[in-house]
C-alpha cells in the first residue's frame, strides 16, 4: 500500500516593505497634524469623556458616591425644570432666529447692491457690535431696560407714563432676544455678504438681459447662490439658541423675579453644579442637551442641503 504524497509546505509570501519616503511622508504628516489631534483630545474629548463618566454616578447622602447607571439620565428626562427650561429656548429660537437672520440678509442684500451710499461705513457699523462682548452688552441693555435707574425709567418720569416693564416675566425673553439680535445681526450679515460677493456677476448680466428686474434676480439668483451660507448661519444661530447663558445669567440680578435659576438649560445646569452641588446631575443635564442640539443642528443640515 503506497501513501499518497505529503503536499509541499508552502511558505507565505513576505508582505512588501513599505518605501521608507512613504513612511517618512507619514510620520511627516502626523508631525503637522499630532499638535491638533492632541489639543483636541485635551480639550475636546476629555472633558465630554469625563462628563458621561460623572453622569453615571450620583453622590448620596449616605454611601458616598455610588453608580447608578443610566438613572440620572432617566431622572433628567422626566425633570420638569429642565424641559420647561428647553420649551423656552426652543421658543427663543423659533421667533429670535428667524427675525436675526432676516434682518442680517437684507442688509447683506442692501450692501451688496451697489445702491446704498456709504455702504463701507454701513457694513462696519452693524458689525459693531459683535465686537462687544455679551457681558458688557447685557449689562448695557440691562441699565436701558432699567424702571428705576435706566432709560425705560427716565422715560417714564420725561412723559409722566409707564411704560411696559422690559424685565418682567412676560416681557424678558422678548427683551433677551433683543439683546442677541442687537449682537448677532452684523455677525450674520457678514457671512451673507462675503457669500453674495463669491456670487459670479456674470450671473446677474444674464438675468438682466433676460429681462429680469431686482426683485427677480434676487430671489432667482441671489439667494439659491448663498444657500449654504444661510444654511451656516441657521445652524449656528440653534446653537447659540441652545447655548443661552450670558445674557439671562447676567440680568438675573436685575429681574430675579422673572429669571430663575432654570430659565435655560445652561443657566439651570450651572445652578445644579456650582450652587446645588449637584456636578454627576449636571453633567447629565449638560449631555442630553448637547445630544437634543446635535439631533436638531443635524435635522436643519440635511434639510437645508436637499436640493430640490
Amino acid at each position: 500500500m503506497t501513501l499518497p504524497p505529503t503536499p509541499a509546505k508552502t511558505t507565505p509570501a513576505p508582505r512588501p516593505r513599505v518605501p521608507f519616503s512613504l513612511r517618512r511622508e507619514s510620520l511627516v504628516g502626523w508631525g503637522f497634524a499630532g499638535p491638533f489631534v492632541a489639543v483636541f483630545a485635551l480639550v475636546f474629548l476629555a472633558p465630554i469623556g469625563y462628563a458621561l463618566y460623572l453622569s453615571l454616578f450620583r453622590d448620596r447622602l449616605i454611601g458616598g458616591t455610588s453608580f447608578v447607571g443610566i438613572d440620572n439620565y432617566r431622572q433628567a428626562l422626566a425633570d420638569p425644570q429642565f424641559w420647561e427650561g428647553l420649551v423656552r429656548v426652543a421658543l427663543f429660537l423659533a421667533v429670535q432666529v428667524p427675525i436675526m437672520l432676516g434682518i442680517a440678509l437684507l442688509v447683506a442684500l442692501a450692501i451688496d447692491s451697489g445702491r446704498l451710499y456709504g455702504k463701507a461705513f454701513f457694513r462696519v457699523s452693524i458689525f459693531l457690535p459683535y465686537a462687544v462682548p455679551a457681558v458688557v452688552a447685557s449689562l448695557m441693555w440691562g441699565f436701558v431696560y432699567g424702571t428705576r435707574f435706566g432709560l425705560v425709567g427716565n422715560i417714564n418720569d420725561a412723559l409722566g407714563i409707564t411704560l411696559p416693564d422690559p424685565l418682567s416675566p412676560e416681557l424678558v425673553l422678548a427683551s433677551i432676544g433683543n439683546i442677541v439680535t442687537w449682537e448677532f445681526v452684523g455677525y450674520n450679515m457678514l457671512i451673507f455678504y462675503a457669500a453674495l460677493k463669491a456670487v459670479p456677476r456674470s450671473l446677474y448680466e444674464a438675468a438682466a438681459i433676460d429681462g429680469a428686474g431686482e426683485w427677480r434676480i434676487m430671489r432667482s439668483v441671489k439667494l439659491p447662490a448663498i444657500r449654504g451660507a444661510l444654511v451656516i448661519a441657521t445652524i449656528f444661530s440653534i446653537i447659540g439658541s441652545f447655548q443661552l447663558f450670558n445674557e439671562p445669567s447676567i440680568l438675573q440680578k436685575l429681574a430675579p423675579n422673572a429669571i430663575t435659576s432654570d430659565f435655560t438649560p445652561n443657566l439651570y445646569t450651572y445652578s445644579l453644579s456650582f450652587s446645588g452641588q449637584q456636578h454627576n446631575y449636571a453633567a447629565t443635564v449638560a449631555l442630553v442637551m448637547g445630544v437634543f442640539t446635535a439631533i436638531i443642528a443635524y435635522t436643519v443640515q440635511l434639510r437645508g442641503m436637499r436640493k430640490g
